[in-house]
Parts: structure tokens; C-alpha cells; sequence
């Protein structure tokens, strides 16, 4: 799918395209905070690296259009997005909406406690898919190189801080718990934004009023 929709922008004259990837594409050890400088200098991370190599294919596909015919095409790599319309699936959603939907459900049943996976201590970057949209248009107004370019917030935070955030934000009142037997996956994942920052742009929705947002929407879509 990426392939054609690539080439078939090039053969029908798409001026300006902005192709978006992943912080996975980056080494699973890679130096914190992770830089652009960082893509293809170590193993990436295993579960993940087939997804991770078809978006670095996609950055490569960029490159060679911008050397070949000149086009102003340029790549971004945003870190963990979340807010309205993510997937908050209680077997496919990802960290920040599974624990939206686990602290709403235990309020909503009035549970005693809530238990999350691993310690609690791995540190995760979020940014709101309306800082993300905002980024993208900035980049598309005022970026043109064949680097791809970091979008996030530059700030990182533990599970355990996010999921109290998620537990005020739901209003629920119990203990939570933490089950050590449980993987905690790669300890830090933050990127550097320098990159980003450079053009003048910064995201402008915390993670608190991010979380309390995309709490509301999850209650209102449920």
C-alpha cells in the first residue's frame, strides 16, 4: 500500500507529501533522547520490526524522490499518539487508552482496585493527536529537507505517573496495583525535538488536559 500510494503520487505530480512513520523505526537501545541521527545504527526492537522496516522503506522512498525529481516531499516520526477516536479495545489498544478504559470501567463498577502490568517505572512519551495534526501542517508550511523529522512533546513520563493521571482524570477513587510478574517492555522511548522546536513550533495541550479530554470523548463514544 505505501509503495503505490508513493509512486502513484509521483506519477500524477503530488507537489508537496508528507509521509509519516513511527518512533519504532529507531535501534530498541538507542540513546535517550533519541535523535534523527539514530535511524539504522543498532538492532531494532523484535516485536516491532517488521512495521519498523516498512517505514524506514518509506523514509528511504522519500529520500530517493527528493534526489531524483527534486520534489519537495519530507518524512515525520511521531511519538505515542493518543486522544478521541483512538482504539480502546480491551485486547488490541495500546498503553494510554487501555488505561482509560480500565480505570472508567472500574469506577463505573466500583471495583476496590485496578492492576496494570509490570513496575510502573518505564518511562513513555504522549502527545494529543490535536498537537500532532498541528505539526503536521506546520512541517508541511515550513519544512523542506530530506530529514525526517521527530514530532512530540520532548517530555516523558513513568506508567505508574500516567495511570494516577488516568485515575483522577475517570474519578476513580480505589488502590492501584502492580503485577511485577507481568513484562515491563523497553525502560525510556523519548525524542529528541530539537529538530522540530527549530522551526517554531511546540505542542500546546498538557498531558493532564490531553488525558482528561480523551477521557470525556471515550465516555460520550462508549
Amino acid at each position: 500500500i505505501q509503495v503505490n500510494t508513493l509512486d502513484a503520487a509521483l506519477e500524477h505530480g503530488v507537489r508537496r507529501l508528507l509521509f509519516l512513520g513511527s518512533s519504532c523505526i529507531y535501534p530498541k537501545f538507542a540513546p535517550q533522547p533519541i535523535s534523527e541521527s539514530s535511524l539504522l545504527t543498532g538492532p531494532l526492537e523484535p516485536t516491532n520490526d517488521a512495521y519498523a522496516i516498512a517505514k524506514i522503506a518509506g523514509i528511504l522512498h522519500v529520500q530517493a524522490v527528493r534526489r531524483q525529481y527534486g520534489l519537495p516531499w519530507i518524512s515525520a516520526m511521531p511519538t505515542n499518539l493518543y486522544g478521541p477516536e483512538d482504539n480502546f479495545s480491551a485486547t488490541t489498544s495500546h498503553v494510554l487508552p487501555a488505561l482509560i478504559r480500565r480505570y472508567d470501567e472500574a469506577r463505573s463498577e466500583d471495583l476496590p482496585s485496578v492492576t496494570n502490568w509490570g513496575t510502573g517505572t518505564p518511562r513513555r512519551e504522549f502527545l494529543h493527536v490535536d498537537d500532532m495534526a498541528s505539526a503536521c501542517l506546520h512541517l508541511l508550511e515550513n519544512y523542506d529537507g530530506p530529514q525526517q523529522v521527530n514530532v512530540g512533546t520532548g517530555e516523558d513520563h513513568t506508567i505508574g505517573e500516567v495511570a494516577e493521571l488516568v485515575s483522577e482524570a475517570t474519578g476513580y477513587p480505589g488502590e492501584t496495583h502492580w503485577d511485577t510478574t507481568k513484562p515491563d517492555g523497553t525502560p525510556r522511548k523519548l525524542l529528541d525535538v530539537g529538530m522540530l522546536r527549530g522551526t517554531g513550533w511546540a505542542p500546546s495541550i498538557s498531558l493532564e488536559d490531553g488525558i482528561r479530554d480523551t477521557v470525556d470523548w471515550y465516555r460520550s463514544h462508549r
